[in-house]
C-alpha cells in the first residue's frame, strides 16, 4: 500500500475551523457555525483518500484548509512535516506549487475571457522557474495530450468545450506545475455519467504515471470505491471512520457509514449487510451540534450513553478507525 511510506506527505492535526455567524443585531453572545471542529488526517504520497459525507458536513471546508486556501480556526496542517501556514515568500509559493486544487464546476473555475492557451500558461508565470520560456508551447501542448484533448484547440476559449472536456482543461492546469498532491473537491459531479468515468479512469492513469497523491471528495460512493485507496467518512465537521476502501465499504463499522452506503443502489449486496438503512430528519445544525456523538439524534442503534459522551475515534482492526461506542453491522430489529 502506498501509505506505507515513514511520514504523510500531507497531515492535518487537530484542525478546527469555526465561522462567525452573521447576525441581524450585534447584541448576545457570536454564535459559530463549526464547519471542522478536531480533524486528524493524512494522505500519503501516491494514494488516494476518499472523503465521503452528506453536504454540509465540512468536506470542502476540508478541501480549502488542506489546499492552503485557507487557514484553520486552530490546528496545524502539515506538508511534508511542515506546518503550511507558517510558511512565508518562497517557502509558500513552493508548498502552493506542489498542492493543486480542482474544482467543482469546471467553467466557473475557468476565465472565460481567456483561451485555453492562456489558461495554462497562467501557472507558469506564477512560477516562471518551473519550465522556461521559451518551452512553455510545447509543455502546454503536451498537456493538452495527458489528458487527452487535441492541442490544435488551444486558441479556442472554454465555452467552445464540453463540461467533459472544461473539467480535463482543469486537470491539465491542475497538473502543470508537477505537483505532488491534487485535491479535487467534487471534481466529477457535475459530469455526465459516461464523462465522469472518462475523467476518473484519467486520473487514475495520471495517478500511476505522476506518482500523485489524491484527496478525492465526491457523493459518488462507487466512484470513491473505485479509486481510492482508503476512504473516511464525515459527519458535522468530524471524521466518524477511516480505513482502507475494503474495510469501509465491506466491513463497516459505523452506523452512519452503513446508512449512506446502503443508500447506493449499485452497492446494494455488498458487503455484510446492504438493507437501506433509513435516517430519520436532518442533520443537526454545525452551529449547535447535539451532545455526546453527534450523529445519536439520527442514530438507528444510539442508546443513552451515546448523549451523555462523545465517543473517540479509534482502532477496530488494522488500520480502520471509527468514532461509535458500539460498532459492527446494525441488528435487523433497529431498523
Amino acid at each position: 500500500m502506498p501509505h506505507d511510506a515513514a511520514k504523510p506527505i500531507l497531515e492535518l492535526r487537530g484542525v478546527r475551523q469555526h465561522y462567525p455567524v452573521t447576525r441581524a443585531l450585534p447584541i448576545g453572545p457570536r454564535k459559530m457555525v463549526k464547519a471542522l471542529d478536531g480533524v486528524d488526517l493524512q494522505l500519503y504520497a501516491g494514494e488516494t483518500l476518499g472523503v465521503i459525507g452528506e453536504s454540509g458536513c465540512g468536506k470542502s471546508t476540508l478541501a480549502r484548509i488542506m489546499s492552503g486556501l485557507e487557514k484553520p480556526s486552530e490546528g496545524s496542517v502539515l506538508f511534508d512535516g511542515v506546518d503550511i501556514n507558517s510558511l512565508r515568500g518562497a517557502e509558500r509559493t513552493e508548498m502552493r506549487r506542489n498542492i493543486q486544487l480542482i474544482f467543482q464546476d469546471p467553467f466557473a473555475s475557468l476565465d472565460p475571457r481567456m483561451s485555453i492557451e492562456q489558461i495554462l500558461s497562467e501557472p507558469f508565470e506564477i512560477h516562471p522557474d518551473v519550465v522556461p520560456r521559451a518551452q512553455r508551447r510545447a509543455k502546454i501542448a503536451e498537456l493538452m495530450e495527458l489528458v487527452g484533448l487535441n492541442p490544435d484547440h488551444l486558441q479556442r476559449y472554454p465555452h467552445n468545450f464540453s463540461g467533459g472536456q472544461q473539467q480535463r482543461i482543469g486537470i491539465a492546469r491542475g497538473i502543470a506545475l508537477n505537483p505532488r498532491v491534487l485535491i479535487c473537491d467534487e471534481a466529477v459531479s457535475a459530469l455526465d455519467v459516461l464523462v465522469r468515468a472518462q475523467v476518473v479512469n484519467l486520473l487514475d492513469t495520471l495517478q500511476r504515471e505522476l506518482g500523485l497523491g489524491y484527496l478525492f471528495i465526491a457523493h459518488d460512493l462507487q466512484i470513491v470505491r473505485h479509486i481510492s485507496d482508503r476512504v473516511a467518512t464525515m459527519y458535522l465537521g468530524r471524521v466518524v471512520e477511516s480505513g482502507r476502501y475494503d474495510q469501509v465499504y465491506e466491513n463497516t463499522a459505523h452506523p452512519y457509514t452503513q446508512a449512506l452506503l446502503s443508500a447506493a443502489p449499485e452497492l446494494r449486496g455488498q458487503g455484510a449487510d446492504r438493507r437501506l438503512i433509513m435516517l430519520q430528519g436532518d442533520p443537526p445544525s454545525p452551529v449547535d451540534p447535539p451532545s455526546g456523538c453527534r450523529f445519536h439524534t439520527r442514530c438507528p442503534i444510539a442508546r443513552p450513553e451515546c448523549a451523555a459522551s462523545e465517543p473517540a475515534l479509534v482502532e477496530e482492526a488494522g488500520e480502520q478507525e471509527v468514532r461509535c461506542f458500539f460498532p459492527g453491522p446494525i441488528d435487523p430489529q433497529h431498523n
